[in-house]
């Protein structure tokens, strides 16, 4: 079957959860027996046109598909909330953008939710998002390059996020838990992909600028996996996502990864170090060394399931169902 994997991955865009993960399952699709996977392709004549956004190339895509055509809703309205200046506007183009496409791909039971609130007659098919373990794993060299690249030594605590900068993803959580450990170093990789419609992108930058000398900002890294390899503890502190890229590739480095207590992170990510509702709950997990240790012992295990192939090939069996 011919299948063309259709987002928006140009420019600053090419960072954001959906891009990556699109571009993973093309990854893992051009190794699947049977499926015939093309990025982005301007013809219109696939069994399946598989979308991953609702920009402008996407939905062109669509409107001229042919045959069967589905969007993995990595977006939703919730998720614009404290994320998106003007969110209440944006969210009004979903309903009937996605109820154009014949099946809608869910990723958590929660998307699934929101989706058959907004869309009761969509077919939906739940299908989890994925890591690439092969790239994403512990690595001691890098791990050396990387402390010695930003004046880390070994003995000092490093605590990563790796998101966009926006109050939705706890920006403002991660500085001042920074403000009151300066024994830790903290190091946030991401910046502002929606660029001026960034939700407080201001009001980030104002306290960016008043972050003590152990917080860390250093914009685009080339090489991901080597801050992965080279962190000592991932950190989500983000009031609302799906199923976060970012946890998966913590966790196939074999970081441990604390969280705040999201819906259905406990039964997605079985090798999280510990869960968080309030922020004053964070300072004594980062704390418990033997807990950390644990926890990153069991990381890799936790998300083999979610691996790049599996998920492709879960893929290319609803592809397949679709068309028969």
């Amino acid at each position: 079957m011919r299948v063309n994997i259709r987002v928006e991955n140009f420019s600053v865009f090419k960072y954001v959860g959906c891009a990556t993960v699109a571009m993973m399952l093309y990854e893992g699709l051009q190794k699947t027996p049977g499926v015939d996977v093309e990025l982005n392709s301007k013809k219109h004549d696939h069994d399946i046109t598989h979308c991953h956004t609702l920009g402008p190339g996407a939905v062109w895509s669509m409107l001229r598909a042919k045959h069967v055509k589905i969007i993995t809703a990595h977006s939703t309205p919730s998720l614009n909330v404290n994320n998106l200046a003007g969110a209440s506007l944006i969210n009004k183009i979903y309903k009937p953008m996605y109820k154009r496409y014949d099946h809608i791909i869910t990723i958590t039971k929660d998307n699934e939710r929101e989706i058959k609130e907004m869309l009761p007659d969509m077919p939906t098919t739940r299908i989890p998002s994925c890591v690439n373990m092969d790239k994403f794993k512990p690595d001691a060299e890098k791990r050396r390059i990387f402390r010695e690249t930003y004046g880390f030594s070994d003995d000092d605590k490093v605590i990563l996020q790796v998101a966009q900068q926006t109050p939705r993803k706890g920006i403002y959580d991660f500085l001042d838990l920074a403000d009151e450990h300066p024994e830790y170093k903290f190091m946030w990789v991401g910046g502002f992909p929606y660029g001026p419609i960034s939700d407080d992108k201001k009001k980030v930058e104002a306290r960016k600028a008043k972050a003590g000398d152990n917080v860390i900002f250093p914009g685009f890294v080339p090489d991901i996996t080597g801050v992965y390899a080279g962190a000592d503890v991932f950190l989500f502190p983000s009031y609302g996502d799906l199923m976060s890229i970012s946890i998966m590739e913590a966790l196939s480095s074999g970081l441990p990864v604390i969280s705040r207590d999201l819906p259905e992170y406990r039964e997605l990510f079985t090798g999280i170090a510990g869960f968080f509702t309030k922020n004053e709950e964070i300072s004594p997990l980062l704390a418990d060394d033997a807990l950390l240790r644990n926890a990153a012992s069991h990381a890799r295990a936790s998300v083999e399931q979610y691996d790049i192939y599996k998920v492709a090939q879960m893929h290319a069996d609803l592809y397949a169902e679709l068309l028969a």
